[in-house]
């Protein structure tokens, strides 16, 4: 099997604009004006507020319900690796199914494996990153529990602290959003299911709905001061 130039174009063109958004988002500096980036911000000023509180249970349930949006999705993504699997596994009546379609989707069947299996591995990708940010939620808990009480507030090492504590919410945060950035893609892979053509597309159509989320969303401007309730 031998994949055609269009597709192989229609590939590149993916993997070129996923490394591209994530660049722009996490390497340039457009990304600190971003919606992740003004988020980090965020995050450190709930560490520094934290400090002054006595009780710290409303930051516990905030930490709880972070870890366990996490574990929803990387059980969802295991879910997805073993849907891909299951097309894997019966793709001579899968492609039947298809091509009885009124737009059926004529292909090879080892071009459709192949397909499948750059699904599953953006899935097993995903299931890995919300998997860690799991586990750098449940460090950050644990910072969180060693935080020195507000008697100790105004030290140096409690704001040092915090701001550590600030850093392990940003970096599990950081591979939450790629598993989510992974499934977005996803979407946007099963173009490629269709034509290379369609793939581009999806791409193309995947790529501005992310960009316009994290710089022209309501939510940038709610975090950014510049919304307007009255114009939604």
């Amino acid at each position: 099997m031998i994949l055609a130039p269009l597709d192989i174009a229609a590939l590149a063109f993916f993997v070129v604009s996923w490394f591209g958004y994530a660049f722009v988002v996490e390497g340039h500096r457009l990304g600190r004006h971003s919606l992740n980036g003004i988020m980090h911000d965020f995050r450190t000023r709930w560490m520094e507020r934290m400090l002054a509180r006595e009780v710290r249970i409303i930051d516990t349930q905030i930490m709880a319900s972070l870890q366990n949006g996490t574990a929803f999705f990387a059980s969802t993504s295991l879910l997805a690796v073993g849907g891909s699997l299951t097309l894997l596994r019966a793709a001579d009546d899968v492609l039947r199914v298809f091509a009885d379609l009124p737009l059926g989707i004529a292909t090879q069947r080892g071009l459709w494996e192949l397909k499948v299996i750059g699904l599953a591995v953006i899935f097993v990708y995903a299931f890995f990153k919300f998997a860690w940010s799991y586990r750098l939620f449940n460090y950050a808990a644990i910072l969180l529990g060693a935080t020195p009480p507000y008697e100790e507030a105004d030290t140096a090492a409690a704001v040092r602290h915090a701001h550590r504590t600030a850093g392990m919410t940003t970096a599990a945060g950081r591979h939450f959003n790629r598993g989510q950035r992974a499934f977005f893609f996803a979407l946007g892979y099963l173009g490629w299911f269709w034509s290379p053509v369609v793939f581009i597309g999806s791409t193309t159509a995947v790529l501005v709905v992310m960009g316009a989320r994290q710089f022209r969303s309501d939510g940038l401007r709610a975090v950014s001061h510049a919304y307007d309730p009255k114009g939604v």
